[in-house]
């Protein structure tokens, strides 16, 4: 699969820079402790629902859908945290 970075440079995905941005955007919230595992099955979920219809996808595509889970899945910090993190 390919990301449209916001330069508008095509690279390939690459799973451990986002399960990365997730954990470091949750070192930041010590009260909603997660797990690597759990980042990285964040992160499978949320690539998941974006790669169903394209082939390439955009860092904002990735970044609202992530967000959205992360609040869905009850971190809300962390995910004001990555949305931060990501600017």
């Amino acid at each position: 699969m390919k990301i449209t970075k916001r330069n508008d440079n095509i690279t390939l995905y690459d799973d451990e820079k986002l399960i990365r941005s997730i954990l470091n955007a949750n070192r930041e919230v010590p009260r909603e402790e997660m797990s690597e595992a759990v980042a990285a099955r964040l992160a499978d979920e949320v690539m998941a629902g974006l790669t169903a219809d394209n082939e390439i996808i955009t860092t904002a595509e990735i970044r609202a859908a992530l967000y959205a889970l992360l609040r869905e899945k009850g971190y809300p910090l962390t995910a004001e945290h990555y949305m931060n993190y990501q600017k």
